[in-house]
Parts: C-alpha cells; sequence; structure tokens
C-alpha cells in the first residue's frame, strides 16, 4: 500500500484530530489556551519521539526528537493562532473544513502527526527529527525565537510547516519583517490665543511621512507602510505630540540596510522640532540559497509522484524560517495541507487534498533520511 492510499483510508481519523485540535482555541498571548494545546501535542505526539519543554512569558515551547537516519532535520510549527476565542467553530461543509487557525496552522500540526504515523506504521524512514512547536509566531515570536536559531544550529536543513501558496505552490522566499515607529516631538501651544508659541508635531509628522515613502523601490520588491497614526490631545491645543507606525517589507538584507540608514538619518523640517526612530527588522529576510533550492527541488520530484506540480513560491509575508534562513540553513517553507483564506472567518482546508499533503510529507520525510 502506497502512503497515499494508506492515509485516504485514514481520512476519517484524520478529520477527527482536525476537529480536536482545532476546538482547543488558543490565540496568541492565551496561556490557558495555549496550555491546553500544548499538552494535546504532548498526548498525540509522544508515542513517536522524546519531549522537552521551556516555559517562556508567550507559553511553552515544545521540542520534539524523532529518531531516524540521515540528514538532521528542523521541523517548525506553530499552535497560536489569530482568532480569538468564539469567533467560529470546526465545521466540514462541501468539501472543506473550517476552523480557526485550521490552515494557519493546526491543521498542519495534525499533516505532521500523520505523516509521522504513516512512515511508522508503513515501516518508511524518517531522518533525525527535532520538531518545535511554538507558541507565539503570530505575533512575532519574539520569545521562542532563541529556541527556534538554536535548533537551527543543531540541524542541517528546515523544513516549515506554514501553508502553501494559494496555487498549492511551496515558498521558497520571504520578505524579510519589520516596523519602525517614528515620532515627532513639538510644543504645546493655545491654538487660540498664542498658536506662534507653539511647535505642531502633527505637522512636522506629516513633512516626514512623503520622505518614509519615496524610500519604498517596488522593483526590488520594498515597501514601506505608514499605516498607523497618532497625535495631538485636543483641537484647541497645538499638538505637542505624533507619531506614525510604519511596516517594513524587503526580499533582501540590502535593500533593509538601505532603508535602516534612511530612517535614522531623517531630520526635522522645523525648529525646535525633534525626532525618534525606534523599531526595525523583526524577521530577516527568507533570501533562496542554493540549498535550499535543492531541498525544494527534492521535494518538487516526491510531489510529482503524487500527482502535484509544484513551484517554488514568493511571498511577503513572513514566518519563523525567515529566521532560520538567515543563519545560512537550507529552509523550505510553505510545506503545510491546502487550503484558503488565513487570519479570516472563512479560514479552511480542502479536505480531498489532505492524503496527498500529508503524503507529500511522508515522502519528503524518507527522502531526507537517505
Amino acid at each position: 500500500m502506497t502512503s497515499l492510499e494508506h492515509l485516504q483510508t485514514s481520512l476519517p481519523s484524520i478529520l477527527s484530530d482536525l476537529e480536536a485540535i482545532v476546538s482547543l482555541e488558543s490565540p496568541s498571548h492565551d496561556l490557558a489556551g495555549l496550555e491546553h494545546v500544548a499538552t494535546w501535542i504532548e498526548q498525540q505526539f509522544g508515542p513517536l519521539g522524546g519531549f522537552s519543554r521551556q516555559e517562556t512569558k508567550n507559553g511553552p515551547v515544545l521540542s520534539l526528537k524523532v529518531a531516524g537516519w540521515g540528514k538532521k532535520v528542523l521541523l517548525l510549527c506553530h499552535f497560536d493562532t489569530v482568532h480569538p476565542r468564539g469567533a467560529f467553530g470546526f465545521r466540514l461543509e462541501d468539501n472543506r473544513a473550517y476552523g480557526p487557525g485550521i490552515y494557519d496552522m493546526k491543521g498542519n500540526i495534525v499533516q505532521l502527526l500523520w505523516a509521522l504515523r504513516a512512515n511508522r506504521q508503513l515501516e518508511r524512514s524518517v531522518p533525525q527529527l527535532e520538531v518545535l512547536f511554538t507558541p507565539d509566531e503570530e505575533v512575532g515570536s519574539l520569545a521562542s525565537r532563541e529556541a527556534i536559531e538554536a535548533a537551527a544550529q543543531r540541524n542541517q536543513a528546515v523544513l516549515v510547516l506554514e501553508a502553501p501558496m494559494s496555487n498549492g505552490d511551496l515558498k521558497v522566499a520571504r520578505k524579510g519583517v519589520g516596523q519602525y515607529q517614528l515620532s515627532a516631538r513639538g510644543k504645546a501651544a493655545h491654538q487660540g490665543v498664542e498658536p506662534e508659541k507653539g511647535i505642531n508635531a502633527i505637522v512636522e509628522l506629516a513633512q516626514q511621512i512623503p520622505k518614509i515613502v519615496a524610500l519604498q523601490n517596488l522593483e526590488k520588491g520594498t515597501t514601506l507602510g505608514p499605516n498607523v497614526v497618532r497625535g495631538g490631545t485636543a483641537s484647541n491645543v497645538v499638538a505637542a505630540e505624533a507619531s506614525v507606525d510604519v511596516d517594513l517589507r524587503v526580499w533582501t538584507m540590502g535593500e533593509y540596510q538601505r532603508v535602516e540608514a534612511a530612517m535614522r538619518a531623517l531630520s526635522p523640517s522645523f525648529a525646535g522640532a525633534r525626532l525618534e526612530v525606534s523599531g526595525g527588522l523583526n524577521r530577516p529576510p527568507m533570501e533562496p540559497s542554493p540549498a535550499s533550492l535543492e531541498l525544494f527541488e527534492l521535494a518538487r520530484q516526491v510531489g510529482a509522484g503524487l500527482g502535484l506540480n509544484l513551484g517554488a513560491g514568493r511571498v511577503g509575508g513572513g514566518s519563523d524560517g525567515n529566521f532560520t534562513a538567515a543563519l545560512g540553513l537550507p529552509t523550505l517553507d510553505g510545506l503545510g495541507l491546502f487550503g484558503a483564506d488565513a487570519h479570516q472567518l472563512s479560514e479552511n482546508l480542502v479536505v480531498s487534498e489532505i492524503p496527498r499533503r500529508v503524503a507529500l510529507l511522508c515522502g519528503l520525510l524518507d527522502e531526507l533520511s537517505r
């Protein structure tokens, strides 16, 4: 029996596990919810390897070691979601499975569970595998980044179980993601009596925002979005303070370095005004290397045997794979289940494609063990 045939017959049980983990709601920062999912993961994966746990302020980081052969491979998952409790529930409808975090990425934890189970039952091998389950990817992985980078340095390749591209392709490149805050400081004054004694921080900020937008290079994929603005206290008071939050996306470290230098060099337009720049790059760009493209080619060949025509996708959003790629580890992302509508109330998986994507992971793990 092939892995795909085995998994097709297992689909009802896979769906049962999907419902179980999705029903354990775990928004980022909901420590009780995160703990419930962590316990479920430990219970389900426990027979497959050895667990260790690191407590962080954002919830537990779980590490699973699975004995195997061949390469030392790190596999990254996260179990927090963007959805608040009670947003919507699990349901099956028209070949789709819906639920909070089912696509990003609780369904992919179930995918891994069944890939490991299938390879064991079919007596197929896996590499020397380390799996990290982290609780804070959706909020920047601030507490788990150190564990991710430490684990990467113990391994030779990294697989990331984030969702594939909307057309099913895998992900070989992701933009680096950052955020700046530019604050302008002025001087308050009565707007009606003596406005000339004030320095309007909002007006100063308005002079700076076009300079920030001008740093974009759309041909190179560099974008800066001044998307949140705050300032002032009352309409009859000259605004003494104002700030703007700026989203940054870059394909390369070179572009980040250019933007970083320019942001730090911003200077006030009005006498007496002051500027402060904070923030920077949170996730470095995941730039494809020859080794990561070789890893993609191996996955592409496995997928072809399953009837999948997989391409090498590039995406603007970041993942924990950004951290490992920046350390020089060959990193392949987008290996999760096929679905749609991440972070939306219609987040879903295509039920009929679940066995094929699990089989893809089965086959890739088997190949990496050789």
